[in-house]
Order: structure tokens, then C-alpha cells, then sequence
């Protein structure tokens, strides 16, 4: 696939499908060109996204165990090509799942054009993965399908889950992990293992996202620009709703000196005296408050995807009096 290629009919209908919510009553690839076109655009967007979590996992030292993945719902394979691109030592087999068969004979596919000498098969469910992958799944979930999900991730020791960074989505995707807290250590994005402050009474108006940048050369290529023009997609912006779950319980990162760990949700809003931002800690969700004084370079660039989101920080109330990158 090349840009002057691109049938821009075939992606307008994509689009609405997954604008519409039409996208859910069944398989929406007719051809695999409507794949390959998906792939080239729509899909690599969402690479963007895997880029940006897998490797703020890879700093945090974190990596999935050694063994085979599944991509659930695989649709072109986006992200099962980003993870065992970071880890090729660690996924052994690759597995594909899709309610297309059509989806799943591309994904294969588009894997052996890869340079990877891993197997990669349809989903043999006699043999259960290590680690699962799962993106953009959430709003095309029927109640089995759920099911099924459910019951693959309990049988998985890693979990790595991407969903748009929708009030839908993000609320959603709480709620699945406040069904697997008690099998998992909340790797990802979330700073403690309690309750997600998220369902405490109050925070109805908040939802958990995060904002992924892309590769600093998009906004300088001229069909990237044409792409995200026409087909209506701020291309600077990248919200996602995430979740990483490992069974292995590995430790949450540390930091010298007291404090919390804490996570910034969202976009900060920086202004001279203070940047403010809803944060995430074991106290729960709220809006707090970093003063200029407490950190002056970090305050001013809060607001910018490619700032931390990590932190050991201190608090007066909702004040921060310390803060330190992860």
C-alpha cells in the first residue's frame, strides 16, 4: 500500500462505521483491501498509541513473560506487531483472534512480511497464552464475546489492553479492572493496586485517559497531513484509555524519599503560578495543584504529550509540596 493508492471511499465507510457504532453488528471487512487500507492509515494511528505505552512500560522495566501472545480481536494486527517489535525475545508463538476470518487471514499475512522467524498461527484454543494483547475492542463487545474475554484474560499471566481515550471507553475499561484487581497487579497505567478512584462518588465528570504523541515527523509529512484533513482526525492528538495486568505481581517502581505514587490523567492545564491536572494516587482521584515553586521547568511543560505522567509526589492537602519523575 502506498498513498496514491488509498480509496478514500473504502475508508470514509470504515470511518462512519466506527463513528456510527454500526461498526459492532458484525464484521465490517469485506475485502482485504479494506484491510490493507486500515492498516496503512487507521491502524498505524493506533501503532502510535502501542509505541507510546510499550515504552513507558519498557522505562518502568516492566516486560511481559516469556512465552506465546494473543492478539484478541486482531483486526490488521497493529498491535501484536508493535509488542513483539519491543519483545521479540519474550513472545515465543503468535497467536490471532478475530470474529473475521478475513481479519485474521490478513493479519497472518501482513506478520510474514515481518523479518520475524516467530510461528504465527490462527488462535488454537487448546493451548492458552501467556500474554494477551487486546485493542479497540470495547465498543463491538456482545455479552459473549465478553464471556470469552474474560475467560482468556484469567487464563493469561500478562495482560496489555489499549482502548480509545473516550468518556465511554476510559469508564468501561475501569470496569474490567475492577473485576480482575483481585487476579493482578495493576501494572499499568494505574500507580496502586485499590479500588480506582475513578467510581467514587463525585468524579462522574472524569474518566481515565491519557494522550500518546506522534512520531515528530507526521506533522511535517504532507500526506499524513492530507490524511488527517480529510478524514476529519486531529493528528497531534492521541487520547487512549490503557490497562497492563501482570499476574507474576511484580513491584511497583520505586523512588527514594517519602510520598505517593502518583499518575497525572489527561491534559494539565499550566498557567503561571501553578499547573493544575487531575491526579490518580492511593487517595484516590482528584484535582490537584502543582505550584511553579515546587518545580518550575516540570510545571511549565506538564501539558505536553511527550512530558512524565509518573510520579513520587508529596502533598499538602491537594497541593503538591514534592514532586519527582519516575
Amino acid at each position: 500500500m502506498i498513498w496514491d493508492e488509498l480509496d478514500w471511499s473504502i475508508l470514509e465507510r470504515l470511518r462512519q462505521g466506527f463513528l456510527s457504532g454500526t461498526a459492532a453488528d458484525g464484521p465490517y471487512w469485506r475485502t482485504a483491501e479494506d484491510l490493507a487500507h486500515y492498516d496503512f492509515t487507521f491502524a498505524e494511528r493506533i501503532g502510535w498509541k502501542w509505541d507510546h505505552v510499550l515504552r513507558e512500560l519498557e522505562q518502568r522495566g516492566w516486560a511481559p513473560p516469556e512465552g506465546p501472545l494473543l492478539d484478541w480481536g486482531c483486526g490488521s494486527g497493529v498491535a501484536h506487531r508493535r509488542v513483539a517489535a519491543r519483545w521479540p525475545h519474550a513472545v515465543t508463538a503468535l497467536q490471532v483472534m478475530d470474529h473475521s476470518l478475513l481479519a485474521e487471514e490478513f493479519a497472518l499475512e501482513r506478520w510474514r512480511q515481518t523479518p520475524s522467524a516467530i510461528p504465527a498461527t490462527s488462535w488454537d484454543r487448546a493451548h492458552p497464552p501467556v500474554t494477551v494483547v487486546i485493542s479497540h475492542v470495547l465498543n463491538e463487545l456482545a455479552a459473549d464475546d465478553a464471556e470469552d474475554l474474560m475467560a482468556t484474560i484469567s487464563a493469561a499471566t500478562a495482560v496489555i489492553w489499549i482502548e480509545p481515550g473516550t468518556p465511554a471507553m476510559g469508564s468501561a475499561l475501569v470496569a474490567w479492572r475492577e473485576r480482575l484487581r483481585a487476579e493482578f497487579s495493576m501494572i499499568y497505567p494505574c500507580p496502586h493496586q485499590a479500588v480506582c478512584g475513578m467510581t467514587a462518588p463525585g468524579n462522574e465528570r472524569h474518566w481515565c485517559h491519557h494522550f500518546a504523541a506522534p512520531p515528530p515527523e507526521v506533522g511535517a509529512d504532507p500526506h499524513w497531513v492530507k490524511f488527517g484533513q480529510r478524514a476529519g482526525i486531529d493528528l497531534r492528538s492521541l487520547p487512549y484509555s490503557a490497562l497492563v495486568l501482570d499476574r507474576r505481581k511484580p513491584s511497583l517502581p520505586a523512588a527514594a524519599g517519602a510520598g505517593r505514587l502518583g499518575r497525572i490523567i489527561g491534559r494539565p492545564r499550566v498557567a503561571k503560578p501553578y499547573t493544575r491536572f487531575i491526579g490518580c494516587d492511593a487517595d484516590g482521584v482528584s484535582e490537584m495543584e502543582l505550584p511553579k515553586r515546587v518545580a518550575p521547568s516540570l510545571a511549565k511543560k506538564l501539558d505536553r504529550a511527550t512530558a512524565p505522567r509518573s510520579f513520587r509526589w508529596s502533598k499538602d492537602d491537594q497541593t503538591l509540596s514534592q514532586i519527582e519523575v519516575l
